[in-house]
């Protein structure tokens, strides 16, 4: 083997069990074959922030890339709290609307570019076109489409207010624009997606342009439910033959996965409750 397949196959440890369960699935029998030399995994047990915890493996070029990646932030509703810190995710779900991270295969659809705005960068206003990538699953993960579950830039306008801009293609027909402050959350958490640097985001997006291709989220609902149960009995995940990051369990101490039919009711619940108010448009800019 040569040296830079043997420097390719050690990365490709590091990764674990999601790099194996990526690639395993990669392999298996599926209607559209996939052809993409390149494929994706997602260590959701590791430290979000600055740890590196998706990884970008292509094994046509021996190639393994880690970028950092958040994780679902989740909620805390009346009868259930699975909300999820900045650091480790706790809780995992395939509920619509709990805003989780669900672990699980995954292959990549269609990018969808999205205008979120105007900001400001070096006395220049500039648009914010956000592209989101759709992933489409199965068990699990079928729903993913239903719950808009895919990967994005780590990236949104706060503070929005109308600017009148009438020149721009993205003006409405009143002549104005949404303008607001760039945030940049990539050390944070997400709505349930994917999310990461803008520019890993480039990179992701320009593999699998034109070309679809898998991913693999680790852990699946089987493996947390493994973990906690193992965790309850005061025993050793990695002793019993299972995996979750060492420093997240210490932080989370017991994982847990809400299927779905557990949180939708109360996620019903919850919007019958509290229904959206009516739509309100944006304030008018002011001294821009």
């Amino acid at each position: 083997m040569a040296e830079g397949a043997c420097r390719h196959r050690r990365r490709a440890d590091r990764a674990g069990r999601p790099a194996t369960g990526a690639r395993a699935y990669l392999q298996t029998p599926r209607e559209g074959a996939i052809s993409n030399p390149c494929y994706f995994a997602f260590d959701a047990t590791r430290p979000a922030g600055v740890g590196r915890r998706f990884y970008i493996i292509c094994e046509a070029d021996k190639t393994f890339r880690a970028v950092p990646s958040g994780h679902g932030n989740g909620r805390s509703l009346k009868g259930a709290n699975f909300a999820n810190g900045i650091r480790c995710a706790k809780n995992f779900s395939n509920a619509e609307g709990s805003k989780l991270t669900t672990g699980g295969p995954y292959v990549t659809a269609e990018t969808r570019p999205s205008f979120k705005g105007y900001y400001r960068v070096s006395g220049k206003r500039v648009p914010l076109v956000r592209s989101f990538l759709q992933f489409e699953g199965e068990g699990d993960t079928a729903n993913a489409r239903e719950r808009a579950i895919g990967g994005h830039p780590a990236v949104l306008l706060r503070g929005l207010c109308r600017l009148k801009d009438p020149e721009s293609p993205y003006a409405d027909k009143e002549g104005y624009v949404p303008y607001g402050k760039l945030v940049d959350y990539s050390a944070g958490r997400s709505n349930g997606c994917t999310s990461w640097t803008r520019p890993d985001s480039e990179k992701i997006f320009e593999i699998v342009k034109d070309r679809p291709t898998t991913i693999y989220i680790y852990p699946e609902s089987s493996d947390i439910d493994a973990v906690a149960q193992a965790v309850k009995a005061g025993k050793s995940p990695s002793r019993a033959g299972l995996y979750w990051n060492a420093a997240c369990l210490r932080e989370i101490r017991v994982p847990k996965f809400w299927p779905k039919d557990t949180l939708r009711p109360i996620i019903d619940a919850y919007r019958k409750a509290h229904p959206p108010p009516p739509p309100r448009p944006l304030p008018l800019c002011k001294g821009q």
